[in-house]
C-alpha cells in the first residue's frame, strides 16, 4: 500500500514561508521540499516530519515559519475558487459567509493531508474548530507550546480573505497534551456575532 501524499498547497506553503524568513537555510530544507517533488506531488510523511522536526529546532523561528506558510496556504486556497464562486459568496450576508469561510477551512485541512479533518461549529457567534490528525502535532514528547499555529494562521486568513472580523486562538494543542485533536475557536466580529446570534 503506498503511503498518503501531503498536499501541495501544505509544502509550497511550507517552503515559501522558510525562503522569506531563513533564505540561507532554503537549500538545507530544499533536501526534503524538493522541486520534483512538489511538481509531481510526491512527497509524503517522512519528509515532512523532517523538516517539521529540523523546524522546530530552530526555535523562535518555527512559529513563525507556520503561521507565514498557513496565511500562504489560506491565500491559495481562496485564490483557488472560481470568480463566480467567490463574488456568490461575498455577496451572502456576514453569518453565511463566515459558515462559508469555515467550509473553505474544512478544504483546506483536507487538502493538506488526507487523514486530516476540520469539524467546524458555530453558535451565538463563536466558531469553534476540532482538528483531527494534524501533522505539526505528531510529536514524540509533549511539546511546552501548542504547535498548530499553521492552522489557527490559515483559518484567521481565511476569515480576512472573506472579509469577516474574527480572532482566532488555540485552546488546545495534541501536542501540548490536549487529547485527540487541536480545538480552536474563534470569535467572529460584532456584526457577524450580532447575525449568528439572531
Amino acid at each position: 500500500m503506498s503511503e498518503p501524499r501531503i498536499g501541495r498547497v501544505l509544502i509550497a506553503s511550507l517552503h515559501q514561508a522558510i525562503a522569506d524568513l531563513m533564505p540561507t537555510r532554503l537549500e538545507f530544507y530544499e533536501n526534503w521540499l524538493s522541486a520534483s517533488g512538489l511538481r509531481n506531488g510526491t512527497i509524503g510523511l517522512a519528509p515532512l516530519s523532517a523538516v517539521l522536526s529540523f523546524l522546530r529546532s530552530e526555535g523562535d523561528a518555527y512559529p513563525l515559519i507556520t503561521a507565514r506558510a498557513g496565511e500562504y496556504a489560506a491565500e491559495w486556497t481562496v485564490a483557488n475558487l472560481s470568480g463566480f464562486e467567490r463574488r456568490v459568496r461575498m455577496a451572502l450576508p456576514a453569518t453565511l459567509r463566515a459558515r462559508a469561510a469555515l467550509g473553505t477551512v474544512r478544504t483546506l485541512v483536507r487538502n493538506t493531508y488526507p487523514g486530516s479533518r476540520a469539524l467546524t461549529r458555530v453558535r451565538r457567534g463563536t466558531a469553534t474548530i476540532d482538528l483531527r490528525g494534524s501533522l505539526f502535532c505528531e510529536v514524540r514528547t509533549a511539546s511546552a507550546l501548542p504547535l498548530c499555529g499553521f492552522y489557527a494562521a490559515a483559518i484567521s486568513r481565511v476569515l480576512v480573505l472573506y472579509s469577516i472580523d474574527s480572532e482566532a486562538r488555540v485552546d488546545g494543542c495534541r501536542a501540548a497534551g490536549g487529547g485527540k485533536g487541536c480545538q480552536m475557536s474563534v470569535v467572529l466580529g460584532k456584526r457577524a456575532a450580532s447575525e449568528a446570534a439572531a
